[in-house]
């Protein structure tokens, strides 16, 4: 029987190519309930954690009090920071592979307070309800001092980030005279945006089950968007040998980047375990996934000038963003700006304000789901202000290379992104002005935007082992963190030997594996992907070597000369043909095993600019009595490499345009500035987009191949479907009702007001 937490395909799949639309191989294990998620493996004399956090958005601990939650039956500790066990307190070790410049906070690290909700205790019991009832009992008591938590009251404290991240690159020089174009234009737009605090809210819970051994080795089940990243700062921060410590993440419900970097409660279960000298699960609240970090708050102004006939004189893109006292973190928001459409006069700026907030972190498309939204409302402005089309005047200035590198694309197709998907959406039937058509009580509106994101790809190793019975089994420490990895892998290695998918394993989310990456910026198929089908290549011509030396009809035949499929080596030529498994007991070598390490062509990439790209067509429909937005239509185009699997790159669109719903019309995290806290922190009242709220979603692949981003032809698709989306359906709005609305969510009192 196949171990549930490495899922194969089911008997009689066949087999399989690159572009086929696969079925996801772990949907049984996930809808009967034997994948088990960080929270759900079993562990002899298990203890539990529950958090304590404290509402005090900043101030000193003076007093932990513990008496009356020890006196509950079934509790073992109460774990702060007098008590914890011995850890490191240098920043180095406490720094991801994502982390920015700054000092990465440290939970129970010591007496400060610095940002409300921020955990201070950890109660442990023998069973979940006990540390749970305890954990209202321990008493904080907290010197607060004053606080700032409101970005907008804050601006004038804004300044330039002191540092990078991973996959942060600082607004380039200005180029040409922005400001003097801009003033001496007559066509203008000048507006300004806000977009508030959202939090990601996956469905899973962040949990960690850590299980010691008898040997004291730690076996980790963390809910991470890296295993290798998790047993990292594991080791580090309690100064473990890497050997002592595997972290798994097998099946990972949902994340969108929250899961990038190391969570406290990975790092508190690991101190009660070691502290207690026993086995400890920590899993945190509905309300407790609100206390880490989250998508900034941030302001933005955009000024575009254009001549009368609609062309771009000028893009000026300023952008202000929250970040922690403790860390810089940084997103990329206004390059999109300098890079999407064909200006010669652009000035680009980002800056940060430091809050007493816990520090922002990577949520879907960070920086583009903001950035591309003002600019792609801007750009609908600016098309009424020239009496222009909207689809028309992002043709007008359709960019053939990115004039802030002086770079070409790798591959581009997003004019045919625009025609295919506009033809499909019927944009030609678009009543040109506001307000011109209506259904009953509802106004009708359609709205347009183009997307665009990165097309990225790291570095990762790959294993791959040719049994004797011709099964396949491919590893690599990569996630599957709702995204299909498990099938794509399975596929591509699949269909690069010609095998069947049932005699397919993809191993993945154990950091024991062949290092891979985090899974995030939709990176995983150009990097992983790439590693895997290098490993199956080598495999091959492993193959091809046994067979020109111990198979009659091989000798002396090239690799060029032999094809690859249904399980078999053959000659192009017709000649001889064998089975895997006949090739191996010819050889009598043992099974087929070979490690690949995949290196991104740096020399070759830095040649061009790698992205993704779309256009984004939508029709809303609304109750102006009621203030209420209904999204009936989405039709998505996307160009985005070759895609491997259309099933689950058509899934991974659709979840970023529901997103993008909930973006533009529901989430927000609110905050009251007085307390200096977060009031929403449930799925009660932070609204997330339900199937009510999703009308038809179309989405289209535009056929592309981009060989510089990836061996395979492929680029990424998790990020792309939300971008753009908020903005076109903003850009719908005030086609309908002629009012147009620059702050996110759009919610109705919005919509109504004058």
């Amino acid at each position: 029987m196949n171990d549930p937490q490495q899922p194969v395909a089911p008997e009689g799949t066949g087999p399989v190519a690159v572009g086929d639309g696969i079925p996801r191989i772990d949907a049984l294990a996930k809808v009967t309930g034997t994948a088990r998620y960080a929270a759900e493996h079993p562990a002899e004399r298990l203890l539990y954690g529950v958090v304590v956090n404290t509402p005090s958005p900043r101030g000193r601990i003076t007093a932990i009090d513990s008496t009356a939650a020890l006196a509950v039956p079934g509790v073992v500790d109460v774990m702060t920071h007098l008590n914890r066990p011995k850890m490191r307190s240098l920043d180095l070790f406490y720094k991801d592979m994502t982390a920015p410049a700054g000092s990465p906070f440290k939970p129970l690290h010591d007496d400060r307070v610095h940002y409300s909700g921020q955990p201070v205790a950890l109660v442990v019991a023998t069973t979940f309800e006990a540390a749970r009832h305890a954990a209202r009992l321990v008493d904080v008591r907290v010197d607060t001092q004053p606080h700032e938590t409101n970005l907008l009251a804050h601006r004038d404290r804004a300044r330039d980030p002191s540092g990078l991240k991973a996959g942060f690159s600082k607004p380039p020089k200005p180029r040409g005279d922005a400001d003097a174009a801009w003033a001496a234009a007559t066509v203008r737009v000048d507006a300004e945006f806000h977009a508030g605090v959202e939090h990601h809210n996956p469905m899973e819970l962040f949990a960690a089950t850590v299980i010691l051994g008898e040997d004291g080795h730690l076996t980790i089940h963390d809910k991470t968007q890296g295993s290798v990243n998790a047993r990292w700062i594991v080791s580090r921060a309690f100064g473990l040998p890497a050997r002592k410590v595997t972290v798994r993440n097998a099946f990972v419900g949902g994340a969108f980047g929250s899961g990038l970097r190391p969570q406290h409660s990975l790092l508190l279960a690991v101190m009660a375990s070691l502290h207690l000298e026993r086995s400890v699960r920590v899993v945190l609240t509905r309300q407790q996934m609100f206390t880490f970090g989250h998508r900034p708050e941030t302001w933005q102004r955009v000024r575009l000038a254009a001549d009368a006939r609609g062309h771009l004189t000028a893009v000026i893109h300023e952008a202000v963003a929250e970040t922690s006292r403790l860390e810089d973190y940084v997103e990329v928001v206004v390059n999109w700006s300098g890079q999407l459409y064909a200006c010669e006069n652009v000035r680009l700026g980002y800056q940060v304000v430091p809050l007493d907030q816990h520090s922002p972190m990577d949520m879907r498309a960070p920086g583009a789901a903001h950035g591309v939204h003002a600019l792609e409302i801007a750009m609908d402005e600016l098309s009424y202000a020239a009496g222009v089309d909207p689809l028309e005047l992002r043709l007008r200035n359709y960019a053939t290379r990115d004039s802030a590198k002086d770079l070409p694309y790798s591959t581009k197709e997003l004019k045919a992104c625009y025609t295919q998907a506009a033809e499909r959406f019927g944009w030609s039937r678009r009543a040109p002005g506001t307000r011109a058509t209506r259904d009953g009580h509802e106004l009708v509106g359609y709205g347009m935007a183009t997307g665009t994101w990165d097309a990225l790809q790291m570095f990762a190793r790959a294993c791959a082992v040719l049994s004797m019975d011709g099964h396949l089994v491919v590893e690599s420490a990569a996630s599957d963190i709702g995204t299909g990895t498990y099938t794509v892998m399975s596929q591509i290695a699949a269909s690069e030997l010609g095998l069947p998918l049932e005699r397919v394993t993809f191993r993945l989310g154990d950091s024991t594996l062949p290092v891979a990456p985090i899974e995030g910026g939709s990176s995983h198929v150009a990097t992983v992907g790439s590693a895997v089908q290098g490993a199956c290549d080598k495999v091959k011509r492993e193959l091809w070597t046994r067979a020109r030396r111990y198979v009659d009809g091989f000798a002396k035949v090239r690799f060029a000369d032999v094809t690859f499929g249904d399980g078999r080596i053959a000659r192009r030529d017709g000649g001889a043909s064998a089975r895997y498994e006949e090739v191996q007991r010819a050889a009598n070598d043992g099974d087929i095993d070979v490690k690949y390490l995949l290196l991104p062509n740096v020399l070759k990439q830095r040649k061009y600019v790698r992205a993704v790209h779309s256009a984004v067509f939508c029709e809303v429909r609304v109750d102006e009595a009621l203030g209420t937005v209904r999204v009936v239509r989405v039709v998505t185009a996307v160009a985005a490499g070759r895609i491997i699997n259309p099933v689950t790159a058509r899934s991974q669109v659709i979840g970023g345009i529901v997103w993008g719903i909930g973006q533009g019309l529901h989430e927000e995290t609110q905050s009251d500035h007085t307390l200096g806290r977060f009031m929403n922190h449930n799925l009660a009242e932070y609204h997330v987009a339900s199937n009510a709220d999703v009308g038809e979603v179309d989405v289209i692949f535009v056929p592309e191949d981009d060989r510089v981003v990836s061996r395979l032809g492929a680029k990424g698709v998790g990020e792309i479907g939300i971008v753009g989306v908020a903005a076109a359906i903003s850009n719908a709005i005030y086609h309908a009702t002629g009012r147009r609305l620059r702050s996110t969510p759009m919610t109705p009192d919005k919509v109504m007001a004058r």
